[in-house]
């Protein structure tokens, strides 16, 4: 559980600075209200609503507008949305994963394959790209949240597959089976996470030129303005200059 990853998600590093709040509390309260839906309305007995809710308070949702996407859940007349991935290729053979929650495949689909089909990207079959990738369950706390050695032997007691400690952050990995587990000990022993996720990897890069990476901000950014598109990942290999650029950093 030693070393550092030579990852990391763009759109990590691009961060919030071209997302719309309300929009954003949108899709969160989507993933709420299906997660109440196809389970129980109680967090403690339903992990995917946990993750959501958690997930909703980092961005800082309000109390109220997490309580209403429950208790929408609840409603017998709810729209009946569906988790559904896609995945193809971007500007310089970039591998992307498009993660979505729609109550219409045949509106979704289509948008998102003119999205690729605008930026010269194909979107290819299920598993087309998948298979570049790994998912994770990813876990982050910043380095004053407590010492290398504490989050290290915290995790590792927990089942978490790898620790990495730079100079701004502690990040947990684990697998998806032991995700609940490993941040629910992590956050008793130091408190909320700044982010906790399930996230897609990449186990290949590929590196495209900057004419390239520009119009594949460009395509994250119309695919990340979608209402049905909850998460993007991609397996850019960029540096972080050009990231910095590109995202007017």
């Amino acid at each position: 559980m030693a070393g550092h990853s030579q990852f990391k998600n763009i759109m990590h590093r691009k961060g919030g600075q071209d997302a719309k709040r309300a929009k954003i509390f949108n899709k969160l309260a989507r993933e709420i209200t299906v997660a109440a839906k196809i389970g129980l309305p109680d967090p403690a007995m339903n992990p995917r609503l946990r993750a959501a809710i958690i997930a909703a308070r980092q961005k800082n949702m309000p109390k109220d507008r997490i309580d209403r996407a429950i208790k929408s859940g609840e409603a017998a007349d709810t729209a009946n949305y569906e988790s559904v991935r896609y995945e193809g290729y971007g500007p310089g053979g970039v591998a992307i994963i498009v993660e979505a929650l729609t109550d219409n495949r045949n509106r979704t689909a289509p948008e998102i394959r003119t999205a690729f089909s605008k930026a010269g990207g194909a979107l290819g079959e299920t598993n087309s790209v998948s298979f570049m990738f790994q998912r994770l369950g990813v876990i982050a706390y910043p380095l004053a949240a407590g010492s290398a050695d504490a989050m290290f032997e915290t995790a590792a007691e927990a089942g978490a597959d790898n620790v990495d400690s730079d100079d701004t952050e502690h990040e947990v990995t684990t697998t998806i089976e032991n995700f609940s587990a490993v941040r629910d000990a992590l956050e008793e022993k130091f408190g909320p996470a700044s982010n906790s996720a399930l996230e897609w990897r990449p186990l290949t890069m590929a590196t495209p030129s900057p004419e390239q990476a520009e119009s594949l901000f460009k395509l994250i950014d119309v695919l990340e303005d979608n209402d049905d598109v909850q998460s993007v990942a991609a397996n850019a290999e960029l540096s972080d200059e050009l990231v910095q650029r590109l995202s007017g950093g």
